[in-house]
C-alpha cells in the first residue's frame, strides 16, 4: 500500500503533468471564451477598481487599453496560428506545448513592439531637434530609456500576459484527447487510431 506522502510515479511522459495529449473542444463557444479571458486579465480587471485618467487615444494613453488592443489582437491570431499548425503537423500536442507557445510568441512579440516604439520616437526626436547635437542627444536618451530600460520590462509584461493567455487557451479551449485504441483483432479496417 502506497504512503499519502509518496510521490506519484510517471511511467510514462504522458503522466508527468501538461503532458497528456490534447484535442480541440467542439462546443462553437470554447474558443470565444478562451480569447475572452485571455484577453481579460491584466486590463479589465484593472479598469474597474484604477479607471484611467484618458480614455482618448494619444501619447498619454494608459498602458492597460494599449495591452487590451494588442491582446485582442494578438490571442486570436494566435489561436488560428496553432490551429494551422496543429491541421498540419498536429503540434501542439498537449497542454504545455499551447503554454510554451503563447509564452514564446509574447515575448518576442512584446520585444518587437518595444523595439519599433523606440525607434519610432527616435526618428520623431529625429525631425524635431533643431541642431545635429540635439539630434545625437535625443537619440541617446530615447535609446537608453526605451532600448535599454524599457525593453526588459516589455519583454516581462508580455511574457506575463501570454503566460496567462496561453493557460486559458490551454484550459478552455483544448480537452484531454480519448486514449488511443488498439485494433487486436483486426475489425477497424486496418486504421490504428
Amino acid at each position: 500500500m502506497a504512503s499519502p506522502f509518496s510521490l506519484p510515479r510517471f511511467e510514462r511522459p504522458e503522466d508527468m503533468p501538461g503532458y497528456a495529449r490534447v484535442q480541440w473542444r467542439r462546443q462553437p463557444g470554447a474558443r470565444l471564451l478562451a480569447i475572452a479571458a485571455a484577453v481579460c486579465w491584466p486590463p479589465l480587471l484593472t479598469l474597474i477598481v484604477w479607471p484611467p485618467k484618458n480614455w482618448i487615444p494619444g501619447a498619454d494613453t494608459d498602458w492597460r487599453l494599449i495591452l487590451l488592443l494588442i491582446g485582442l489582437i494578438a490571442v486570436p491570431t494566435a489561436i488560428e496560428v496553432m490551429d494551422r499548425s496543429r491541421a498540419r503537423s498536429g503540434r501542439p500536442a498537449t497542454r504545455l506545448g499551447v503554454v510554451w507557445r503563447f509564452v514564446l510568441w509574447g515575448g518576442l512579440l512584446a520585444a518587437a513592439l518595444q523595439v519599433l516604439l523606440a525607434l519610432v520616437v527616435m526618428i520623431v526626436g529625429l525631425f524635431g531637434a533643431q541642431s545635429v547635437f540635439e539630434a545625437l542627444g535625443s537619440t541617446e536618451t530615447v535609446l537608453l530609456i526605451y532600448g535599454v530600460g524599457g525593453l526588459p520590462v516589455a519583454i516581462l509584461v508580455g511574457t506575463s500576459y501570454a503566460l496567462w493567455a496561453g493557460l486559458c487557451v490551454a484550459f478552455i479551449a483544448f480537452k484531454k484527447a480519448p486514449e488511443a485504441v488498439n485494433d487486436r483483432l483486426g475489425l477497424m479496417g486496418g486504421q490504428n487510431s
